[in-house]
């Protein structure tokens, strides 16, 4: 992690605000800096950005603030866990497309840096396969990766799974977005397969630890799936 405590703390209290998502907090930040610039300022700098209750809202530090940051530092001092915030370099390019890309990932994994979205392939599909489905996605996947190109997946039952294990088959290595945070495996059922994945690529997440299997969550996620690949293999 590059960031110090105190600017974790100000990413942290920006990206779990109420009522100001990635699209909001992204023209803060392109208008004031760095989170803790955009704190500071008054509400009259602020009020072209948010409405009355986004304003009270960044105001006031949310409740779970200390919590959170507790258990993020606890959790960056385990080798192969960092946080990355749009102001890191190893920030992914390609989410720089959305037009509201996190503001900061938990990522799980080796140290170095994942290929570029033209390295990489978003392989994704039903939760309930056939089982012809299951060993297509699973071929695919390591042919892919046979050819030096990372999957991209969700870790999702079905064929998400079987996309990972295809790939993991192959020097290309896989990278999962999870709907959860980073501290959690959903489902339990893949639990083994996302410690593969870590030990031979990465496992992402833009929710804070602690974040359950939420419904919400998941169409959130698959945004940053489709974003961090040069294409998509629906099977």
């Amino acid at each position: 992690m590059g960031a110090s405590e105190e600017e974790l703390a100000a990413w942290l209290r920006l990206h779990l605000t109420p009522g100001v998502g990635p699209r909001s907090a992204r023209a803060l930040l392109a208008a004031f800096g760095l989170p803790h610039n955009v704190l500071g300022q008054s509400d009259a700098a602020l009020a072209p950005f948010l409405s009355a209750a986004q304003l009270r809202a960044v105001r006031n530090p949310p409740q779970e603030l200390p919590a959170v940051l507790t258990a993020t530092l606890r959790w960056l001092e385990q080798p192969g866990q960092r946080v990355l915030t749009l102001a890191d370099a190893a920030y992914p390019s390609a989410l720089f497309a959305l037009e509201d890309p996190p503001l900061l990932l938990h990522v799980l994994g080796r140290s170095d840096a994942w290929p570029a979205p033209e390295r990489c392939v978003s392989v994704v599909g039903s939760r309930n396969p056939t089982p012809q489905g299951v060993l297509n996605a699973r071929q695919f996947a390591r042919a892919l990766s046979e050819r030096h190109l990372c999957v991209v997946s969700g870790l999702a039952l079905g064929i998400d799974g079987a996309a990972h294990e295809g790939a993991l088959q192959g020097p290309g290595g896989t990278l999962a977005v999870v709907g959860t945070g980073l501290d959690r495996v959903y489902p339990k059922a893949h639990k083994a397969l996302a410690h593969r994945v870590a030990e031979q690529g990465w496992l992402l997440s833009e929710f804070s630890l602690g974040t359950p299997a939420l419904a919400a969550n998941f169409p959130r996620r698959n945004r940053l799936i489709a974003a961090l690949g040069c294409g998509t293999l629906v099977v």
